[in-house]
């Protein structure tokens, strides 16, 4: 290895005989130099031990190899999962991944664009708040940056949607629960912070009434993302009222499935489809805990790779694309039922 350090890329083209030109196209695109070139820059940037500062150099760029990645909660592992997929398939295609959380706040998601847009990005992934997020602003701030939307949609934002066909996998998850027992109540916030759940309230009235069942609402209150403890004091309530027309319940997702089921243990209750249980239990989005609770959760699985899959492929697309607001057909995956102790 050699002492002399490298302070930027004019150095580094000096010291490695490699023109300035063929440094950049390879910056810019690893593939798009020929493979005995790669090798030998590769080579010198071991060899020099250089790490060249991309965003600097993305920076300079009139379209950078940054992609913005914003999802609403980091602590959700939900989102946490997916970013995780999505930053390996923006890392393998050649780009940056710039990841950022909103926290659940509209303002903190308003901040999170206006920082992305300092950095010049060549697209943007958001996975936005939904019924909190200023949807005017969030529209102004998309114009002229390719930006798709992924989990839940708003009107008038972005290029593209990509996500679950909630009409779909909330019907497959009711005519499963009609057949194999009772039919469901379905158990939801009284004013859900995720457009997903409206889509899936109505799925679930219409796949009751095309069943010839009539649906039951049952909707408790609370307003922040802490569905566990939303879904756990609203279950003891019921529980506790016996408040319940059936034993069995639809929960709109799965972590406030998963506080149900804590209410329902709490009260001494057994939750299966077995001889003895009390009530049968199932949710939605197959959530990286929902096979580890107690019994295991029933529920809609959504594949984040596929998701994670299309929505860098519709972004790419549009960046791409010679008209920087052309649009790309929106992308609905459909749910896969995930049978588990719980119903």
């Amino acid at each position: 290895m050699t002492t002399k350090t490298i302070k930027n890329m004019e150095e580094f083209a000096s010291a490695s005989g490699i023109s300035r030109p063929t440094l950049s196209k390879y910056f810019n695109d690893p593939l798009s130099v020929r493979a005995s070139t790669k090798a030998t820059i590769e080579g010198a940037l071991e060899k020099y031990e250089y790490h060249p500062n991309i965003y600097a150099i993305n920076q300079n760029r009139v379209k950078t190899k940054n992609i913005g990645l914003v999802v609403p909660n980091l602590t959700d592992p939900f989102f946490a999962g997916i970013a995780r997929v999505i930053e390996s398939i923006i890392i393998e295609r050649g780009y940056n991944p710039l990841l950022m959380s909103s926290h659940g706040g509209p303002d903190s998601e308003i901040e999170n664009i206006l920082n992305l847009k300092l950095l010049k990005p060549a697209g943007v992934l958001l996975a936005p708040l939904g019924r909190a997020s200023n949807r005017d602003n969030l529209a102004k701030l998309a114009e002229g940056l390719p930006t798709v939307l992924f989990d839940a949609k708003l009107e008038d934002v972005g290029s593209a949607f990509i996500g679950s066909d909630n009409q779909k996998s909330v019907a497959l998850m009711v005519e499963y629960l009609c057949r194999s027992g009772e039919p469901p109540v379905f158990f939801e916030m009284k004013n859900p912070i995720n457009p997903n759940a409206y889509k899936r309230r109505n799925a679930y009235v219409e796949a009751m009434e095309n069943l010839g069942h009539k649906p039951h609402l049952v909707q408790v209150e609370g307003e922040n993302w802490d569905f566990e403890k939303i879904g756990f004091e609203g279950a003891s309530e019921l529980i506790m009222n016996n408040d319940l027309p059936t034993n069995t319940v639809l929960c709109s997702n799965d972590r406030l499935g998963i506080g149900f089921l804590a209410a329902a243990f709490q009260n001494r209750l057994k939750v299966g489809h077995s001889a003895g249980c009390h009530l049968r239990v199932a949710g939605h989005d197959d959530h990286p805990f929902a096979k580890y609770t107690c019994p295991s959760l029933t529920t809609v699985s959504q594949d984040y790779e596929e998701i994670a899959e299309a929505s860098v492929n519709s972004l790419l697309e549009i960046i791409d694309s010679s008209e920087k607001n052309e649009t790309v057909a929106d992308n609905l995956f459909s749910g896969r039922l995930v049978l588990r102790d719980s119903a």
